[in-house]
């Protein structure tokens, strides 16, 4: 129990003095929109970079009038999902009714859902968003601040020692009598004494908090490593965990296979492949679970050059992961048509200029950004594009694209962050299905049935057989920009049997 004490203490001191970072490729809040029967909320939640650290929460409500908002923070899976905490009361906006703001704490890594519960006056009803609870870095002091600690330091040693020196020369002296020359030298080496006790006390106690630092840096997040092997126009993606400083008595991580991945809109890895520096080609591709710990894909036709992959996957346990790497192609490779599914763009290059609020596509269609007049940074936006048909009108032929409207990817022109979202928003679907009660079991690469199935009974998802249904020209994505700078952001969406990509430029201020 000390030493749990201890460590939390250690971190609360962390995150006090310390700036927030991101990771998990730079986009680590989750923005949905969720429905709790007959209430709608757009949730944004900012997670904490340390674990045990706070997510501070905002919702906003439309539909039926609501009253209240409670928030519980529960482990995705497991025996505790099933036995969660006393909810915590959200804050109602004394000038917007509808806006709702908290914080709950996440005390471990690893897949958490924030349960909603609605109270309103349709009567009470709930949902859950999952959050990937992870600490994602280890700041060192800031400078000002040691120098400051540093020197409060050498005061109280030597405070110390001079007080044990008064103590041992005048503490039995009637008030007035002067101390004899042996009590100044007792006194002398008592000091000396002291000093040396204390600055051996201050050495092992650097050395136990150095213990603890490296034990909380061996439990930063360290995401799977993605090696990609091209053999003519066969790719292969081996999954390979990167192996933390493990401590005695502790199991090394399992290692994740493919078929124990959960199907994310009926595939195991979302593939985006763009091309560097200009990011004048995008590819939106589907591997398949090959045995082991790898994925095969048999590439399309791609331009020769350096290309970016992100790779989306999601655990057993729904916690997401993208994975990273790079991925060189030959001129002359090759090739095999793209597949039904997948999707490509040859956008202007990022020198060319920036892209406007419309992009025309290649068989004379165009997609259409209702972008707002300012994109700020750390803020929540509703992103909205219009598929137009060749005539300028909105399109009457737009289908379901992987079971849903239109996927996107934002991504920093800088590759420091990638974020791929649906109409729902960022959170992967099969964990979204396990935080309102699916089945994991289902979801995998080897038995997907039940999840597809589970998945259809959803608002807005078609899955199996939905290709012939049309859905709306209009699509939105909730999302914000984590940092300032320069993003593009590729919209894919399915007219006619064909899957488009549309590409548009950003500036967050």
């Amino acid at each position: 129990m000390r030493r749990s004490r201890f460590r939390f203490l250690l971190l609360s001191l962390v995150v006090a003095f310390v700036m927030p970072a991101h990771a998990h490729v730079g986009s680590k809040d989750v923005f949905e929109q969720v429905t709790a029967g007959p209430y709608k909320l757009f949730v944004t939640i900012r997670m904490p970079s340390v674990i045990p650290g706070v997510a501070t929460i905002e919702a906003r409500s439309t539909g039926s009038p609501v009253d209240s908002l409670r928030i519980t923070p529960m482990p995705l899976t497991g025996e505790a999902s099933k036995h969660p905490p006393t909810p915590d009361v959200m804050k109602r906006s004394a000038d917007d009714s509808a806006f709702f703001t908290g914080s709950v704490w996440m005390m471990a890594q690893g897949s958490w859902q924030v349960r909603f519960e609605v109270i309103g006056s349709a009567g009470a009803a709930e949902a859950s968003v999952p959050v990937a609870a992870m600490p994602l870095t280890v700041l060192r002091m800031q400078r000002p601040l040691g120098l400051m600690l540093a020197l409060l330091g050498v005061v109280l040693v030597l405070g110390f020692a001079g007080i044990v020196g008064a103590a041992v020369r005048e503490s039995r002296l009637l008030p007035g009598d002067p101390p004899s020359p042996s009590r100044r030298r007792r006194a002398v080496m008592a000091m000396g004494g002291a000093f040396v006790f204390i600055v051996v006390a201050m050495l092992l106690g650097n050395k136990w908090w150095n213990v603890e630092a490296a034990d909380y840096a061996a439990e930063v997040y360290r995401p799977l490593e993605l090696r990609p092997t091209l053999n003519g126009n066969l790719l292969t993606l081996e999954m390979v965990n990167r192996i933390k400083p493990i401590k005695p008595g502790r199991e090394l991580p399992k290692p994740v296979t493919a078929d124990s991945l959960l199907l994310d809109h009926g595939k195991v890895m979302h593939l985006y492949a763009i091309r560097e520096p200009e990011m004048d080609a995008v590819f939106h591709l589907h591997p398949a679970a090959a045995p082991g710990r790898n994925l095969r894909l048999t590439l399309p036709t791609m331009p020769a050059g350096v290309y970016k992959l992100y790779g989306d996957v999601v655990l057993e346990n729904g916690f997401p992961e993208t994975l990273t790497s790079t991925l060189t192609i030959p001129p002359g490779l090759s090739s095999a048509p793209l597949a039904t599914d997948d999707a490509s763009a040859m956008p202007p290059p990022l020198s060319s200029g920036k892209l406007g609020p419309s992009y025309r596509l290649p068989d004379g269609y165009t997609m259409v950004w209702d972008r707002p007049a300012n994109l700020s940074a750390n803020t929540a936006t509703m992103f909205r594009f219009t598929l137009l048909d060749a005539a300028g009108k909105p399109a009457e032929d737009v289908q379901p694209y992987l079971g849903m409207a239109g996927h996107a990817a934002f991504v920093k022109t800088d590759g420091s962050v990638f974020a791929h979202t649906h109409p729902d928003g960022s959170a992967a679907m099969p964990a979204m299905m396990l935080a309102n009660g699916a089945s994991a079991g289902a979801g995998t690469a080897s038995g997907s049935a039940g999840f597809e199935a589970a998945m259809s009974g959803m608002p807005g998802m078609q899955m199996s057989g939905a290709t012939s249904a049309f859905v709306s020209p209009v699509v939105e994505f909730p999302y914000g920009f984590p940092t300032a700078g320069r993003y593009r952001i590729f919209i894919q969406m399915k007219h006619g049997g064909v899957v488009e990509t549309g590409v548009f430029d950003a500036d967050a201020r």
